[in-house]
């Protein structure tokens, strides 16, 4: 099963997942440049905090292709973050794009949904 963190801070890591553990964060994306989708459809991945714990296991329910610059609102929303609007969320992963290689307003992108299926405990 695969297992991942969200973000590229271990700030960023756990804030992300305090969204997915209150059900505000069902999507998420990532650079097409970055590598091929690493769920399919019905797969399951673990969702690690900062300190690299196992905290939730989480289903891929959809994922598709989509350029930056034509994500639309019901997917910003989908993500979670800040007031979950379009224009929080171009500006928002516009910094992360521009931090972590290079962004451009046409560049492809994994957007991927994804339900929670079950929280871990903690050790």
């Amino acid at each position: 099963m695969n297992r991942f963190s969200f973000g590229d801070t271990a700030a960023l890591a756990d804030d992300l997942l305090a969204l997915v553990l209150a059900g505000t964060k069902t999507a998420t994306c990532w650079s097409v440049a970055a590598g091929p989708p690493p769920a399919a459809i019905g797969e399951q991945a673990i969702v690690l905090d900062s300190a690299g714990r196992d905290r939730v296991v989480v289903e891929t329910v959809g994922i598709e292709q989509c350029r930056f610059d034509a994500v639309g609102a019901a997917f910003a929303f989908a993500e979670g973050e800040g007031d979950r609007s379009l224009a929080q969320w171009r500006a928002g992963h516009r910094r992360f794009f521009e931090r972590n290689g290079g962004f451009d307003p046409a560049m492809p992108l994994w957007c991927e949904r994804f339900r929670l299926i079950a929280v871990l405990p903690m050790d």
